[in-house]
């Protein structure tokens, strides 16, 4: 990552230069704001490191012009004169984080290492929506927080490679649209994506279904017929739901996993599979092996690379772009939605996640009368949300930036109630250092009697 040093002091901009470079960081410097600008347009600059006061153009002045140049750069503002206040001022203005002089080197490290995997993670979601976008998938994804854009991140790295995944997440999560995603992300997209559902299939036409059976093998067998791994052949099998796999045939599905092959019912001999493996599940596959209800050598062999989906409840910065998608998608005249509706639905904890949501949107978009959706529309369960312990409060025509910073108000309150106001155990759970929650608390306005 390229890092863009700005301080009108020669030393400090040196000994930054020096320890960046020892830590395998690209830095270029200038010396001043007019000198940063020429370079900033000439070059990019994932993370820009501003001093705070500068002769010819101050540290504000300067980042507000680089983020007209480019809103997704990241800037870490350096001051003399640290404060909460100046903290306020210069995060406002779009600053990742800032620092105190002397600068304290550790510290700077950590901050740029993480917003590096920031970087990272950005430009792999990026490069993943344009590619579904691009191939007009018949799925699209909603990636506002950083839990989902940390998952298509690990999906766009897993997705080249042949070996099996292992999906978590509770019902209606959208494990399907992950192994989709998958697929189509890998060098397998193109050819066969085989969904089996384990938990529906009858266990006594589980391996007949899996692998086939010849002509004769059974009764009813009047014919041979191939099995789902031999139709997924060069393509993806998608095992959802591999918890109810009957006992018996966890076995050849490790022999399947462990030697590429299958042997159908009734079949003297085994013949070569090559199936990309992706399954799913919501049981506890951990707790089924304890009671002795799922091979352990299975699960170690199925969880090459696992991906957990969060719940929606833990997600609620997806929410208003979500429920945008689904009116979009099921509405078949203009329609909107109210403030206090909205403000509702995202206080909902949706036990049924994103499925629930979009059946919600589906019935809200087919049964409201008029042009826009109010609370009156939404069912008792939506409406009845504990309200008070988020404390959101969306202000009318709300654009997704402010909605987005009442749920951020939201979290932080409930982590500080959860940690009994304790700042340093309430930063440390909602992954942020005790500065920027500090930072945080002023600029939302967050005293402890909310």
């Amino acid at each position: 990552m390229r890092i863009l040093i700005v301080d009108d002091e020669k030393v400090q901009r040196e000994i930054l230069a020096d320890f960046l470079k020892e830590q395998g960081f690209d830095s270029v410097t200038a010396s001043n704001g007019t000198e940063a600008l020429e370079e900033f347009k000439r070059s990019y600059f994932p993370l820009v490191l501003l001093d705070h006061r500068m002769p010819d153009i101050n540290g504000d002045e300067l980042l507000r012009q680089m983020k007209a140049i480019n809103p997704m750069v990241h800037a870490i503002m350096i001051t003399a004169y640290g404060s909460v206040d100046t903290a306020v001022q210069v995060m406002k203005l779009g600053a990742d984080d800032f620092l105190e002089k002397p600068v304290d080197l550790k510290e700077l490290l950590e901050k740029v290492e993480a917003i590096a995997h920031t970087v990272e993670v950005e430009q792999e979601v990026d490069e993943v929506l344009e590619e579904i976008e691009d191939a007009e998938l018949p799925f699209t994804f909603v990636a506002k927080s950083p839990a989902m854009r940390e998952i298509i991140s690990i999906a766009r790295r897993v997705a080249p490679t042949p070996w099996p995944v292992l999906i978590y997440g509770e019902t209606g999560t959208g494990k399907e649209i992950m192994a989709r995603l998958i697929h189509e992300l890998s060098d397998r997209a193109g050819m066969p994506f085989i969904e089996v559902n384990c938990a529906a299939i009858p266990e006594n036409l589980f391996e007949s279904e899996l692998f086939g059976h010849k002509k004769g093998a059974f009764t009813g067998a009047t014919s041979s017929r191939k099995g789902l791994f031999e139709l997924a052949e060069n393509g993806t099998i998608f095992l959802d739901e591999i918890g109810e796999m009957p006992e018996q045939l966890q076995p050849k599905l490790l022999r399947t996993l462990q030697e590429g092959t299958i042997t159908p019912v009734g079949a003297e001999r085994p013949i070569k599979v090559n199936a990309r493996v992706v399954a799913a599940t919501n049981r506890d596959i951990k707790e089924m092996i304890e009671e002795g209800r799922f091979r352990e050598d299975l699960y170690y062999r199925l969880n090459v690379f696992e991906i957990e989906l969060p719940p929606l409840r833990s997600r609620r910065e997806d929410i208003p772009a979500l429920i945008e998608l689904f009116m979009k998608k099921y509405s078949s005249r203009p329609i909107s939605i109210a403030p206090e509706a909205l403000d509702m639905l995202v206080k909902y904890d949706w036990p049924g996640n994103v499925r629930e949501l979009e059946h919600t949107i589906q019935r809200l978009t087919t049964l409201t009368r008029g042009k826009l959706i109010t609370k009156r529309d939404l069912s008792p369960a939506v409406r009845s949300a504990p309200a008070h312990e988020l404390g959101i409060q969306l202000p009318e025509g709300a654009g997704l930036d402010e909605k987005i910073e009442a749920l951020e108000r939201s979290e932080i309150i409930r982590a500080l109630k959860e940690h009994g106001w304790v700042q340093t155990r309430a930063a440390k759970s909602l992954g942020l250092s005790e500065r920027v929650l500090r930072y945080k608390m002023k600029k939302y306005d967050i005293k402890r009697q909310d």
